[in-house]
């Protein structure tokens, strides 16, 4: 199966939210996941905050997998400040936020292709970190992302009270 790696357009918040929402419902630890709802999506697909990227099937347009990234700015969730960067760098990190792959398509390295394309237009844009929180059991995403060159910087409470590890990249 061809996947073709797209870059998102502020019109496919709803196809994002519906397949967060759709892997979400069917996973088994449900704690792995914190699902961005349509209103969030939205908003960091039309606010300039996010990038985002679909997988889709140039046979049937059929979308496989979404993938967003944040740009946190100085808010008080930019996970810089978990890193211990210094204040002058926080602009410069980016969060690679959510990445959600229906399950008839996983398999295709797909969390992994949506992430490199982020990665590589982030960095064109003059970031150097990015920066991911992966839930401390989920072996599959936290094998991913270090497989990606991420590091583990700090384990702690985010998202309103989840425990996830913390992971930074410098690019």
């Amino acid at each position: 199966m061809k996947l073709m790696i797209e870059k998102a357009v502020t019109e496919d918040y709803q196809i994002f939210a519906n397949i967060i929402q759709a892997v979400w419902e069917a996973m088994d630890q449900k704690e792995w996941f914190v699902a961005d709802n349509t209103e969030y999506t939205y908003r960091m697909l039309t606010a300039g905050k996010g990038t985002g990227y679909k997988a889709v099937d140039p046979a049937t347009g059929a979308v496989a997998g979404v993938f967003m990234a944040v740009i946190p700015g100085l808010d008080a969730d930019n996970m810089g400040y978990d890193a211990g960067l210094p204040a002058g760098e926080l602009p410069l990190v980016a969060h690679m936020d959510s990445v959600a792959v229906l399950p008839e398509y996983r398999g295709h390295r797909l969390q992994r292709r949506l992430m490199e394309a982020a990665e590589k237009e982030l960095k064109e844009r003059g970031f150097w970190y990015l920066m991911c929180t992966v839930h401390p059991d989920n072996c599959y995403s936290r094998n991913n992302v270090i497989g990606q060159g991420y590091e583990s910087v700090t384990v702690k409470e985010k998202y309103g009270g989840h425990v996830r590890e913390i992971f930074l990249k410098k690019i």
